[in-house]
């Protein structure tokens, strides 16, 4: 399991994607479509080197149904602009009501594709208001899918060794630590042969840098966003480049800028641990949980099945074995979303009967694999290693890495035993890392609104609460709830709460004098 930022919002948008896919397809008629349209950049003075891609004209063709797509060219390298050039890919729906411009989207990853997140479920993206008020543009990343990708594989069988094979000896062994190592750096080989160099230009400054280069060309004096879990952290690390720039940004989700991926993986482990708890409190209530009501007993049983599991994996219909990596895989995915819950029970109820196959069907879900065709719906888990590889320096010394093993045991007792061991990830990795972790303050820019929920696992709330510190103009919006992110995630309280004050500052520029604890 890759212990490290969360995954894209697709996780707990699965239901949400299925119906709206669903009616864009019911409706797809040529003649209702938009028409073709050009974006006119800014025209601002740039270094002579930048203006070609900085005064280059957007031009936007109809697809998906009602949407408009484009692509833009930026430069493979910042450092030397006219070196080569890669694509970004665009998606927009163009606003029918008072326009106030473009609202950027992220939906996170690393290596989550905002071009699908807004083609497939927009109204998941943003609500109605926001669709209403701005054009709502989804952008897949340098590295990313539809942009010039990360590419890692030409067979995907290549790709499931990568993921799922289980690595020879117990956890923290030298022949497990070994193997892992290997297969990692096999793995970044293949990164560069197929990809080039811009395997080593995918990290998120650079990413940020892009950003701004899409502000510009879709006209924009300033840079409206909307960044979820790791798209927090590329709109505080262009915040930081680029404050005078900035017009009104949202981070929820949020990810700390300080805090190292051992940090953000013990982080994780606890939030999930704790998620898990709250899951097996919830579970006696929903149809079919294989557990009783005693909360610690539960979590014992939990921790047992892990056990059995490393210690005998159970072998699929297609030959995949599931050891604990992977179960803990398909424990993760529901938990982002309670509304998913049910699909936990029935991961538990298979697997402890003996059949592993819906825990591989919502583990390939986690790691965007079709489980019919065994194929890779997109490039998110060669994209997410690229990045993180460059925006995180590492520790392959043994000894730190089972004394980190020995921290996520005490503090995650059940699955954190299972989440150790990530730098090896990007042992070996044919690029060494651009970035170190620090404050990215932010200063000039103006207002962001920084929400965080409390019972959030992958990216847990004390982060927004030390985000909204460290940024010179960051506002705290809490909402007291569970899942991973706040805004227009459902009906309750708190989230229509969190939607109104999230609303007001992009519609009307409302800051909230003080956080309003939704």
């Amino acid at each position: 399991m890759r212990s490290s930022t969360a995954r894209s919002l697709r996780r707990s948008a699965l239901v949400a994607v299925i119906a709206i896919a669903a009616l864009l397809l019911s409706g797809c008629s040529s003649w209702f479509l938009p028409p073709r349209a050009t974006s006119a950049p800014t025209g601002e003075i740039v270094a002579a080197d930048l203006a070609p891609y900085y005064h280059q004209r957007l031009v936007w063709t109809a697809c998906n149904g009602g949407f408009q797509c484009t692509t833009a060219r930026a430069p493979l390298d910042w450092s030397k602009p006219a070196g080569g050039s890669i694509k970004l890919a665009l998606i927009r729906k163009v606003t029918s009501g008072h326009r106030l411009g473009s609202l950027l989207v992220n939906p996170g990853g690393p290596g989550g594709s905002g071009y699908d997140f807004v083609r497939d479920s927009l109204s998941f993206a943003v609500d109605s208001r926001l669709q209403s008020s701005y054009d709502i543009v989804g952008f897949d990343p340098r590295g990313v899918n539809h942009s010039t990708p990360v590419t890692c594989y030409s067979n995907p069988k290549s790709l499931d060794s990568v993921i799922f094979d289980i690595p020879n000896g117990a956890i923290g062994s030298n022949a497990f630590v070994s193997g892992t190592e290997q297969t990692y750096k096999k793995f970044g080989a293949d990164c560069a042969r197929y990809t080039g160099p811009l395997l080593g230009h995918v990290d998120t400054v650079s990413a940020a840098r892009d950003l701004d280069l899409l502000r510009a060309t879709l006209g924009d004096k300033k840079l409206n966003y909307l960044g979820y879990s790791y798209g927090t952290l590329l709109g505080q690390t262009y915040a930081n480049l680029y404050p005078k720039n900035t017009g009104r940004l949202v981070l929820d989700g949020v990810l700390d800028p300080t805090a190292t991926l051992n940090d953000i993986t013990e982080l994780q482990a606890k939030g999930f641990e704790h998620e898990l708890r709250a899951f097996l409190a919830e579970c006696p209530t929903i149809k079919g949980c294989p557990f009783g009501t005693n909360v610690d007993t539960s979590m014992a049983t939990v921790r047992s099945l892990l056990d059995s599991l490393e210690a005998s994996p159970v072998r699929n219909t297609d030959g995949r074995e599931l050891g604990g990596e992977s179960m803990v895989s398909a424990i993760i995915d529901p938990l982002y979303n309670v509304s998913n819950w049910p699909a936990l029970v029935d991961v538990f109820s298979t697997v402890m009967k003996g059949d592993p196959r819906y825990a591989f069907q919502i583990a390939d879900d986690y790691y965007d694999r079709d489980t019919k065709t065994a194929t890779y719906i997109d490039n998110s888990y060669e994209a997410f290693n690229a990045i993180n590889c460059l925006d995180y320096p590492t520790d392959t010394n043994l000894t730190a890495m089972r004394q980190e093993a020995v921290r996520l045991n005490q503090v995650a007792p059940v699955i954190g035993h299972l989440m150790a061991y990530g730098d090896a990830l990007c042992y070996g990795w044919p690029y060494k890392s651009v970035e170190t972790p620090g404050p990215l303050p932010a200063i000039g820019s103006a207002p962001i609104l920084v929400v965080g929920t409390t019972g959030d696992p992958a990216t847990p709330y004390a982060m927004a609460q030390h985000v909204a510190k460290l940024l010179q103009n960051g506002h705290l919006v809490t909402y007291h709830g569970d899942g991973h992110t706040a805004y227009n995630k459902g009906t309750s309280k708190g989230n229509v709460c969190v939607n109104n004050v999230v609303d007001n500052f992009f519609v009307d520029g409302t800051v909230p004098a003080t956080d309003p604890n939704c």
